[in-house]
């Protein structure tokens, strides 16, 4: 099964053209430039190197979230837009299960985590053993305190991993339960995590029409809470 899988859910990005689970090319950029500019010529690029033809593909997959609400965007659109000619499937997967997936290998607890800002992180908790992951809990905003008392009751190793490991990794809280911090290629997401992914949700019976692709922001958006604030908590 060929997989186009691209990730824009942060400040990085990537994207990574897989066959069967092997590898064939994958582009990652952590330069700070928009989305915008990068991640379709990246697509382009890892396309004509791999010489498959987007009709060539099985599965699309992105991380639909949780994650930066513009890059979900830009990267759930430019899915749609790549599938739709072809009516091919899609998947749309955690960003924090992509994250997880490059530890797949230890046999360990991996906490993903990204910054949500507001003195929170998106978080889910995955044991990791013998290549396979298995989730501990859902998908969720929360306190970086509160995720440490959390984890103070694991026994096993804790790794961090996502772009609010570093983050977490300077605090005392985490530092005090001995967290590892991974080295640089296996912190971040990266599309090859979300094919990885993808291939459960092939499984799984979990993937969709292009045009039942959509994002999964966890929370609403800043402006949106805002909105909601002065309209008095009532629904937008």
């Amino acid at each position: 099964m060929k997989i186009l899988a691209i990730d824009s859910s942060a400040i990085t990005a990537s994207a990574a053209v897989t066959d069967d689970g092997k590898i064939l090319g994958e582009y990652f950029l952590n330069t700070g430039l928009t989305h915008s500019e990068t991640l379709m010529p990246m697509i382009e690029s890892v396309l004509q190197c791999a010489k498959i033809n987007p009709s060539e593909l099985d599965l699309f997959a992105v991380s639909s979230g949780p994650g930066s609400f513009t890059g979900i965007r830009i990267g759930i659109a430019s899915i749609k837009g790549l599938a739709m000619p072809f009516g091919t499937s899609c998947a749309g997967v955690s960003t924090l299960e992509a994250i997880a997936q490059n530890l797949s290998h230890l046999d360990c607890v991996v906490c993903a985590v990204m910054d949500a800002r507001c003195g929170q992180v998106y978080n889910a908790l995955f044991r990791a053993e013998k290549g396979s992951l298995k989730r501990l809990t859902q998908d969720r905003a929360i306190a970086a305190k509160e995720l440490a008392a959390e984890c103070e009751k694991l026994s096993e190793p804790i790794y961090l991993a996502g772009d609010g490991a570093k983050l977490c990794a300077k605090s005392e809280s985490f530092q005090r339960l001995g967290a590892i911090l991974p080295p640089e290629p296996l912190i971040y997401q990266r599309a090859w995590g979300v094919a990885k992914a993808a291939e459960a949700a092939v499984r799984e019976n979990r993937t969709v029409s292009p045009a039942e692709l959509m994002p999964f922001y966890l929370r609403p958006a800043q402006a949106e809470r805002s909105l909601k604030k002065q309209l008095g908590g009532k629904e937008i």
